[in-house]
């Protein structure tokens, strides 16, 4: 029994129909002569998506305590025993109360998957852990619940599911999306068109990256024809990029990982994050929180964290440059050097100088204490 073919359904933001759609292709295999069947659906309220809905049988959902209250959740035991051909999962990114199998949706539709059954669901692109803070740059708002971005990377096929910023607002206004109360709020928030069009070519971006990253997979996997091919698809790995980001335990670092992530997928290559730590240093409170976040980040992502004891940043850093082949180094912004130190050396060209040739040491802004100081 092999895998299930996993099709995701990718949007920029709610009411741009990625269920609508998803149901509309679960309706199509239907009629194909698929056993077909919804694991779980949130219409949202919305009368059209709600339709598409009509003849497709649903796998009943379980009732779950949760603060005190019930919820309805999906019910991961009863869609295995149930094993149809095709399951319909709404909400990839979904967070599931205490309790259950997995703690998210999508390590439950891995196991469904992992049964051989096919599956199609939805997701936005801000929920990509990856786009955390690019989306809260853009937008305002930070979302909670996320997905490693190499969800993405395990589907056989990601649709985006497509809509102007001034379609999304015609449906808004029209009240297809939130009841008529939220319209208002929606409008001034999220849903501005400014917003909206950044997060369109972000997800734009985002499944172009995932196009050519199995477009890539797939030549170098197929069997190659003359001399030139061979030596063509040699070339990337010859070449051996490999990033190394350089983190500290506090919060601006997360937004320097996932900006070094998006980089490394790029270049499809693995990423290293390095903290030196100061030689007897006890690590405790707010510091360890911070630590435990970075760990629970690289671990998400697929990074690896590595910690080195040494009271020289630059020096600890060349040698872990030297000993793992990196090509790439990533620093977060220096704080403004006061006193003695606007004597020193900054820290890009201290690396520069201290590592291999061929090298590259990038800055990346942080954007956010900007704003906050304007």
């Amino acid at each position: 029994m092999g895998r299930g073919h996993y099709k995701i359904f990718l949007g920029m933001a709610a009411g741009v129909g990625k269920t609508y759609r998803m149901l509309q292709e679960g309706r199509a295999e239907r009629d194909a002569g698929r056993d077909v069947a919804i694991g779980y659906l949130e219409p949202h309220k919305r009368k059209e998506t709600s339709d598409q809905a009509i003849g497709l049988e649903a796998v009943p959902r379980r009732k779950v305590p949760y603060r005190e209250v019930e919820v309805e959740e999906m019910d991961l035991p009863a869609i295995l025993a149930r094993r149809p051909e095709l399951a319909l999962i709404d909400e990839l990114a979904h967070s599931n109360p205490s309790g259950l199998e997995h703690r998210k949706r999508y390590e439950d539709i891995a196991d469904v998957l992992d049964a051989g059954i096919d599956v199609f669901s939805t997701v936005n692109v801000q929920h990509l852990e990856s786009l955390n803070d690019r989306v809260a740059e853009l937008t305002g708002v930070r979302v909670r619940e996320t997905v490693p971005d190499s969800v993405l990377g395990t589907a056989d096929e990601v649709v985006l599911v497509d809509l102007t910023p001034e379609a999304l607002v015609a449906r808004l206004r029209a009240g297809k999306i939130y009841p008529e109360e939220n319209i208002d709020a929606a409008l001034n928030n999220f849903f501005r068109i400014e917003n909206l069009a950044a997060l369109r070519e972000v997800s734009l971006r985002q499944v172009a990256e995932d196009v050519e990253t199995k477009r890539l997979t797939f030549h170098v996997s197929e069997p190659l024809g003359t001399r030139e091919e061979a030596v063509a698809a040699e070339v990337p790995r010859a070449v051996g990029e490999r990033i190394l980001a350089l983190v500290r335990p506090q919060p601006s670092s997360q937004r320097l990982v996932r900006r070094a992530w998006r980089s490394a997928q790029r270049l499809g290559t693995g990423l290293d994050l390095l903290w030196v730590k100061p030689p007897g240093k006890p690590v405790g409170g707010e510091e360890e929180r911070q630590v435990t976040a970075l760990r629970q980040l690289a671990s998400v992502l697929g990074a690896t964290l590595l910690v080195e004891e040494h009271d020289d940043l630059v020096v600890a850093a060349a040698r872990v440059v030297r000993e793992r082949g990196i090509t790439y180094v990533m620093v977060g912004e220096s704080r403004p050097p006061r006193g003695l130190t606007r004597l020193r050396e900054p820290l890009p060209q201290r690396l520069m100088d201290a590592t291999p040739a061929g090298v590259d040491v990038r800055i990346v802004a942080h954007r956010g204490s900007r704003e906050g100081e304007g």
